[in-house]
């Protein structure tokens, strides 16, 4: 299976989907250093791991897993985490009000803002808060081209993630997406969901009072 989506100037992004519930994984590799972040460990050990050693081809370099980043705390989202961490060793990072929930400890808490420095590129957390506490986007800024969101079961295709019918919930999780995505970011930014196809908020922009208005 080709995993390879995105072959950009300092990196390479590659995303599998894993388990009955269609998962994305996601690799970002550094093309001059090797080092990698893995965002959502979510099943699938072995997949996983195929994908680890089918980027050896993105770097000249020696690929190293730096980190492994949680977007939520759910349960599908993490059952290949403690595997994952048990193999390699990697550090953990999820945000700071969802990290207790998960399976292993978290070495990083990420809150609004900030920023992990790679060998060869960063990332910016922003907290998307009500699909759960602690929801995290991932983004990274091509110097070259569009932003990658990588924004877990916060931002889709059509709308916003599950807010279990809890109109408290959903204006929290509309005003952030609304704010922190779409006020931040231009329509060519690509979004990378936690399920299912990759959009741009070029597309999903017009929808956002459709959105609001429908109450998910």
């Amino acid at each position: 299976m080709d995993s390879l989506i995105h072959d950009l100037r300092d990196i390479t992004i590659r995303r599998i989907s894993v388990s009955e519930m269609d998962n994305n994984v996601y690799l970002l590799t550094s093309k001059a250093s090797g080092a990698q972040l893995l965002i959502d460990a979510a099943d699938d050990l072995a997949a996983i791991q195929e994908l680890l050693a089918d980027s050896a081809a993105d770097t000249p370099a020696t690929p190293k897993l730096a980190l492994v980043a949680t977007t939520h705390q759910h349960w599908d989202h993490v059952r290949a985490l403690p595997g994952l961490v048990e193999a390699t060793g990697v550090k953990t990072a999820a945000g700071t009000d969802d990290a207790p929930e998960l399976p292993v400890p978290v070495d990083v808490l990420l809150d609004h803002g900030d920023v992990g420095n790679f060998d060869g590129f960063d990332v910016t957390a922003v907290h998307l808060r009500g699909h759960t506490p602690g929801s995290v986007a991932l983004v990274y800024q091509d110097p070259e081209g569009p932003a990658h969101i990588f924004s877990g079961d916060s931002l889709f295709p059509g709308g916003v993630g599950n807010t279990q019918n809890d109109p408290e919930r959903f204006a929290q999780l509309i005003s952030d997406v609304s704010e922190r995505l779409f006020g931040i970011y231009p329509d060519s930014t690509v979004v990378h969901p936690g399920h299912g196809k990759p959009t741009t908020l070029g597309a999903e922009r017009p929808h956002l009072e459709e959105w609001r208005a429908r109450g998910w």
